[in-house]
């Protein structure tokens, strides 16, 4: 038992680090405890396995790097606030510091004026750490007038966050010398590459002979950023067509590219520096499970949809992807967004993303295919009708283009002249997607039902003529206005004001119904 005069020092030092929950990064302070006692070190906090594994990786980078640590005393780690789930070695360099700040070989003041995320090697090496980008996004919304201190390959990906002071070390001695006293280190210098020409880098689309269709549709899903089914036999061009697709799109500003940056970061790949600005493209097998297209997991991560987000999405072989995987997208493809909910955390994601998707008529995939080619269809009405069914009303319903690719005879292939290349094409679809941008601010295929009366008007005729058609066809709401959305593309192609008959005629073409 102790006495009453038994002295009972303690000290306690404060480091700023980030969480992440999502892609947002809540504030997170790492207090550290020390004092007298049974020597121990307990880290509490909702600290996950990883998390508590610092204590091992911690005291031997201390000890390894030539630091003395407080082996005779409590070290108590405290990450609040303690409602907030933490994961991964990221806390492992605010850990550390705080320790050294706790026994009085660092000044706490100025560490007070940085925020800290690594992971330590056991030989104090400093190790990148998943989502440095939202890290420093998160900083920044917050307001903090704090630098963002990182390893040195996660510092490069912070930096795009322009408004951030981010700070890239090696080692732990790096951090401790750049934290003494009189030191004026210098924040991450940031090189950001121009952004891609419009139609620069990927396959030409003028290397596809013939599917002037086709091409067109691609087009036209490219200007307004319209999703796309692509329906017909084998060989006929309809992978070649959607590897086309991102070529023809335009580059992305500041705030797209920073977004679908920050994604890319929470991805086990982590963000690519060579890819700032250009559009994502993903392209899961059909056997991607529901929460691999929308995300999930404990704690949630994106999934395929929300990492194609300001980009493309190509589903190719549709009806072999699970149905339930399928119908998972239905909401996002109307929000643009996703919420992921479990029992103890909930995330949302934004999921903007393009669906191109591709498919054969039938599971022998001849259905219709022209008695020249030599190819019948071996399938039953039965089993046309099932392979078709695995795609929903709702879901078909909500992509915007649906064109038959036919296929081309050989000796026609060889007669078609070349085709436009991809920096023709993306320049007007550059030119209509301005148009989109300046009038309401983003591509027509975000526009809401209330905007359509204002900004997509039709002449008499084209009233008309949309009307008889609806009718006829037993569309719903939402067909409607996803044509209507269409027939404005086509208008700002044309740098037309007012639909006419033509604009609607031809996105009424855009809605066949599959072959059956």
């Amino acid at each position: 038992m102790r006495g009453q005069g038994e002295n009972k020092t303690m000290t306690l030092a404060v480091i700023n680090s980030r969480a992440l929950d999502g892609l947002a990064a809540p504030a997170v302070q790492v207090e550290v405890h020390l004092a007298n006692g049974l020597p121990s070190f307990t880290l509490v906090g909702l600290a996950d396995t990883e998390v508590k594994e610092a204590r091992e990786r911690v005291r031997a980078a201390l000890t390894t790097s030539g630091f003395s640590f407080p082996h005779n005393k409590r070290v108590t780690v405290n990450l609040a606030p303690a409602d907030l789930p933490k994961e991964s070695g990221r806390f492992d360099l605010p850990i550390a510091l705080g320790i050294l700040a706790a026994d009085g070989q660092l000044d706490a003041d100025r560490l007070a004026r940085h925020e800290f995320a690594g992971e330590l090697s056991l030989a104090g090496e400093l190790r990148p750490v998943r989502g440095a980008l939202a890290l420093a996004l998160g900083l920044q919304r917050a307001g903090q007038e704090r630098a963002l201190v990182l390893p040195l390959a996660s510092a490069a990906e912070a930096a795009r966050a322009t408004t951030v002071v981010v700070h890239g070390a090696r080692h732990l001695l790096d951090v401790v010398r750049a934290m003494q006293p009189g030191d004026t280190a210098e924040p991450l210098p940031r090189s950001l590459p121009p952004p891609p020409e419009p139609g620069a880098g990927g396959p030409d689309l003028a290397e596809v002979r013939g599917q002037a269709a086709a091409k067109r549709a691609l087009e036209v899903a490219a200007a307004g950023g319209h999703s796309l089914l692509m329906v017909g036999p084998p060989g006929t061009g309809k992978s070649m067509l959607a590897q086309r697709l991102p070529a023809l799109l335009p580059p992305m500003d500041e705030a797209e590219a920073l977004a679908s940056a920050a994604l890319q970061g929470l991805a086990p790949g982590g963000f690519d520096p060579a890819r700032w600005g250009r559009r994502p493209v993903r392209a899961p097998h059909h056997s991607a499970s529901a929460v691999a297209l929308v995300g999930g997991g404990t704690p949630p991560r994106p999934g395929e949809i929300s990492l194609a987000h300001g980009g493309v999405l190509f589903l190719d072989e549709l009806p072999e992807f699970p149905r339930a995987a399928l119908e998972a997208l239905r909401e996002p493809l109307e929000s643009a967004h996703i919420t992921i909910s479990r029992a103890a955390r909930q995330a949302s994601f934004p999921a903007a993303f393009q669906l191109v998707a591709a498919m054969n008529p039938c599971p022998c995939g001849y259905l219709g295919a022209p008695a020249a080619s030599g190819r019948s269809c071996r399938c039953t009405a039965e089993q046309v009708a099932r392979y078709q069914g695995k795609l929903s009303g709702p879901l078909l319903d909500r992509i915007d283009l649906q064109v038959e690719v036919s296929a081309v005879p050989a000796a026609e292939m060889l007669a078609q002249p070349q085709g436009e290349p991809s920096g023709v094409v993306a320049a007007r679809v550059a030119a209509a997607r301005g148009r989109q941008v300046a009038r309401q601010g983003c591509a027509n295929a975000a526009l809401g039902a209330a905007q359509l009366d204002a900004l997509c008007p039709l002449d008499e005729a084209a009233a008309r003529f949309l009307q008889q058609a609806a009718q006829r066809l037993g569309w719903s709401g939402r067909a409607l206005h996803r044509v209507l959305k269409v027939a404005r593309t086509v208008a700002d192609l044309d740098g037309a004001h007012t639909l006419g008959v033509p604009h609607v005629a031809e996105a009424l073409q855009f809605r066949r119904a599959l072959p059956g």
